[in-house]
C-alpha cells in the first residue's frame, strides 16, 4: 500500500542561473496543467490514507489557496500526516501561510539558497534576503512549528565566512530544519554554457560543509545534506519505501517498478496515464538501492534487516568495500554508516556497491 506522493508544479516566473530541473516560464497552461494532474490522481491514487504529501517544483507557490485547496482535496489524510510545500520568498504573504494552515499544510520549505543579496542577484533568484526573514515569520505568526531553509554552499563569489554567516542568521531564525546542497552545475542550466568568473572549488565546497556540520551542531544531523527534525517524506526515500509520483517530470516508485512521467508538458496533458519509463528492479537492484539509499542517513543501514529481506550476508558480500574503506566507516549496533570522511566521498564509494 503506497503512503506516501510527491506532486511536481512545473512553473516559474524566471529561471534560475543554476537550475537545470524541468520547469516552465509560461504560466499560461497552468489551468489545463492542473486539470491534467487532477485526472492523473483520480487514476492512480488508490485512497489510502496519505503518510506524506510533498508539493515540489518548480515554484508552488505560483498556485493560489484555491488551487491548493483543490489538490490537497483529493487526498485522504489522518492525524499525524506530513504535508510540505515548497515556497519561494518573493510573494509570500501572512494571508498566504494562513490559507495554506487552514488546508492542513504543517510543513514549510523556504527556498532561501543564501542570505547575500549580491550573490542572490548573481544566480538569478527574485527574492531578496529580508523577504526570506519575513516569510519565516508570516510562517511562525500563521502557526507553522515546522519551517525549513534550503541553502546552496560554493555558490560563486561566495567565502566560507560568508556561508557561515548565512547559517547562524538561519538559526537566528527558529526554524526547524535545514537543508544543504553544494552547488552542481548541470547539463541544461545557464551556468553550464556561461559559467561564473569566480566559484568555490570541491575543497573549499568541502570546507563549507565541514563548517556546516560544527555550526549545526545542535540539530539533528539525519542524512546527509539535511539537519533538524526529520521529514518524514524524505526518509521514506532513504528507507526505499514506495511513493506516487503525479505531475510532468514527476518520478515513482511502487511495488519495486521505477517511473517518471513525461517532461515534456505537451506530452503529459496528453495523455497523463502513460509513463514515459518505468523499470522493473531486479532483486539485485533492489538490494542496491537498498544500500545506496540507505547509506545516506547519518545512522547509516542495517545489515541484519538486508541480510532478511534479501538473503545475503551483507559482511561477506562486500568485506573487500568494507575493508578497502575501513578509515571511512563506521561499525554501529545494527550495521554501518559512514564517518564525516567518508560523507565527503560518499559518491566515490557507494558507487562500488553497484554491479
Amino acid at each position: 500500500m503506497t503512503k506516501n506522493a510527491y506532486i511536481h508544479i512545473p512553473f516559474c516566473k524566471q529561471k534560475c542561473k543554476y537550475c537545470s530541473f524541468i520547469s516552465y516560464t509560461d504560466l499560461e497552461g497552468k489551468d489545463i496543467y492542473l486539470d491534467t494532474l487532477k485526472k492523473e490522481i483520480h487514476h492512480f491514487y488508490q485512497n489510502e490514507l496519505l503518510e506524506t504529501l510533498y508539493i515540489g517544483g518548480g515554484t508552488p507557490s505560483l498556485l493560489s489557496i484555491l488551487e491548493l485547496e483543490k489538490l490537497i482535496n483529493l487526498f485522504s489524510f489522518d492525524q499525524n500526516s506530513e504535508i510540505t510545500i515548497e515556497l519561494n520568498p518573493e510573494t509570500l504573504t501572512l494571508e498566504y501561510f494562513i490559507g495554506l494552515k487552514s488546508l492542513g499544510f504543517n510543513r514549510i520549505s523556504l527556498g532561501c539558497q543564501t542570505f547575500d543579496d549580491k550573490i542572490l542577484k548573481l544566480i538569478g533568484r527574485k527574492h531578496s534576503s529580508n523577504q526570506v526573514i519575513n516569510a519565516v515569520e508570516f510562517a511562525h505568526e500563521a502557526g507553522f512549528d515546522n519551517i525549513s531553509l534550503d541553502f546552496i554552499y560554493g555558490l560563486p563569489e561566495q567565502t566560507i565566512k560568508d556561508f557561515e554567516k548565512d547559517l547562524k542568521t538561519a538559526l537566528s531564525l527558529n526554524i526547524q530544519h535545514i537543508s544543504l546542497y553544494g552547488l552542481k552545475i548541470d547539463e541544461g542550466c545557464f551556468f553550464y554554457k556561461n559559467p561564473p568568473s569566480s566559484l568555490p572549488n570541491e575543497d573549499l565546497q568541502a570546507d563549507m560543509y565541514l563548517k556546516a556540520i560544527d555550526i549545526l551542531n545542535n540539530f539533528n544531523h539525519y542524512e546527509i545534506s539535511n539537519f533538524g527534525i526529520p521529514s518524514k517524506h524524505n526518509l521514506n526515500y532513504w528507507n526505499n519505501g514506495n511513493y506516487y509520483g503525479f505531475g510532468a517530470a514527476a518520478h515513482g516508485y511502487i511495488d519495486n517498478i521505477r517511473y517518471s512521467n513525461y517532461e515534456n508538458l505537451k506530452k503529459y496533458i496528453e495523455n497523463p496515464f502513460k509513463h514515459s519509463h518505468e523499470n522493473t528492479l531486479t532483486i539485485q537492484d533492489q538490494l542496491e538501492e537498498e544500500i545506496f539509499l540507505g547509506f545516506r542517513k547519518i545512522d547509516g543501514i542495517n545489515i541484519h534487516l538486508i541480510n532478511q529481506k534479501f538473503n545475503v550476508d551483507f559482511e561477506k558480500n562486500y568485506s573487500n568495500i568494507i575493508y578497502k574503506y575501513k578509515d571511512f566507516f563506521i561499525k554501529t549496533i545494527n550495521g554501518y554508516a559512514f564517518n564525516t570522511k567518508g560523507i565527503l566521498i560518499s559518491n566515490s564509494i557507494l558507487s562500488e556497491f553497484l554491479q
